[in-house]
């Protein structure tokens, strides 16, 4: 009997939730094997895993003693507890499970999402001693994600020193981009700080660019938007497959409305603020990133399911806010690709919410696309009719999938799928 296969784990690190996916590496190829995460880090935290089937291995909550318990379990509990997980036990929880799940198998690599590559980082790169001191140095131009993806990085560190370790950038993505969509009108001092647009959730559409050939070829090969909807929202421009604008700029702040981040605000309204109401920088830092989007104009919820089914006209606000903020972002993408092909929508609300995709493809009817009422239900992937000028698709993203990618064609030194997009 042959020995199984070494592991590539790839991690991404939240503030709430901690995702994980495993694979097999046999022969250079990779084999979907566990997925899942642990979330409501900082609460009472549950674990759920399943298998490459969908069957499902694990679905316990966390209890406050957990590392001095069975934490390798599979059985399905509700374990009463009002114990907070913090990340660094939700970690070692999961090593643990992990360890247990595993049964002595090699782990080759940990690939991990990094949000900010900063300027030095167009490709992934293996994490050492230097490379973790510039990216804890990008921490201030990404507080909500970045301290949160290097924090496995340097534990796994001590718990498995001898297994290299991969960071993969949401920003290497759109190095692609000219000057003049990078800049902004600053003196150029403060570019050669690093105050310039980076773009972010990149590795979503790489693999959403990845796809494209396959699912839409003369979307690949033309002008398309890619709408990466979810808690954080962007959009794509992608020409042939390669970024050369998108709505996001020098931090995860810009662009559209998202769950608790405002999107584009006035630089003079954070002056107000400051001035006029006496915030600190902190404080706006909180209100921007914590306190705006869907929740702050609802005053009810971050999340859009809930948004949906409520009669509340504060919920009917923010979702008219948010379809009409990703329209117009989505005119200003279209002026950089000189015209538009198709439309992709992603990521959680994208993928799963017809309302939202029907209520944006209603704002752009404008561009010639029409969309097609009993596929967009049925969740495509193509959702426009036939004949339809510009065409709307609905792609699932696959970012673990792509790191794991990313991860073993640096250390084996391959190429990986979609290498050859100029960079």
């Amino acid at each position: 009997m042959s020995a199984a296969p070494p592991v590539v784990l790839v991690l991404n690190a939240g503030s709430s939730s901690l995702k994980f996916r495993t694979y097999g590496l046999d022969g250079g190829r990779l084999e979907q094997e566990l997925s899942g995460q642990i979330e409501g880090i900082g609460g009472r935290a549950r674990l759920r895993a399943t298998a490459a089937d969908g069957v499902g291995v694990a679905d316990r909550m966390l209890a406050g003693d957990d590392l001095a318990t069975d934490a390798s379990t599979d059985a399905s509990t509700d374990a009463s507890t009002d114990a907070k997980i913090d990340a660094p036990t939700a970690l070692a929880v999961l090593v643990r499970w992990l360890g247990a799940r595993l049964a002595g198998r090699r782990i080759a690599a940990i690939g991990h999402r990094v949000v900010h590559g900063g300027t030095r980082h167009a490709e992934p790169v293996r994490v050492d001693d230097a490379v973790l001191a510039d990216l804890e140095a990008l921490v201030p131009l990404a507080p909500l994600h970045q301290p949160h993806n290097l924090a496995p990085i340097r534990a796994l560190a001590v718990s498995w020193p001898d297994v290299p370790q991969v960071a993969c950038f949401d920003t290497a993505f759109h190095r692609t981009q000219p000057p003049e969509a990078e800049l902004f009108a600053l003196p150029l001092e403060y570019r050669d700080a690093g105050v310039r647009r980076y773009g972010f959730h990149g590795l979503s559409y790489e693999s959403i660019a990845d796809r494209l050939p396959v699912v839409a070829p003369a979307a690949a090969a033309g002008r398309t938007i890619v709408a990466h909807l979810g808690a954080g929202v962007s959009m794509c421009a992608l020409q042939g497959g390669r970024s050369v604008a998108t709505t996001m700029g020098f931090t995860a702040l810009d662009g559209c409305i998202m769950g608790t981040r405002c999107g584009t605000i006035d630089p003079g309204v954070v002056l107000w603020l400051a001035r006029e109401r006496g915030l600190s920088v902190d404080e706006i830092e909180r209100l921007l990133y914590r306190e705006s989007g869907l929740l702050g104009l609802s005053g009810l919820s971050a999340d859009m399911r809930v948004l949906l089914a409520s009669d509340a006209p504060s919920a009917r606000l923010a979702i008219d806010c948010f379809t009409y903020r990703i329209a117009r972002e989505a005119g200003s993408l279209v002026s950089a690709l000189g015209g538009l092909d198709a439309l992709v929508f992603t990521a959680g609300i994208g993928e799963h919410s017809a309302p939202i995709r029907a209520a944006i493809c209603a704002r752009l009817a404008w561009l010639g696309l029409e969309i097609d009422t009993a596929a967009n239900a049925a969740g495509g992937p193509c959702l426009t009719v036939p004949g339809s000028r510009v065409s709307a698709w609905r792609i699932p993203t696959d970012e673990e999938g792509r790191i794991a990618e990313r991860t073993v064609g640096l250390l084996s030194g391959a190429a990986p799928p979609g290498h050859d997009r100029p960079r």
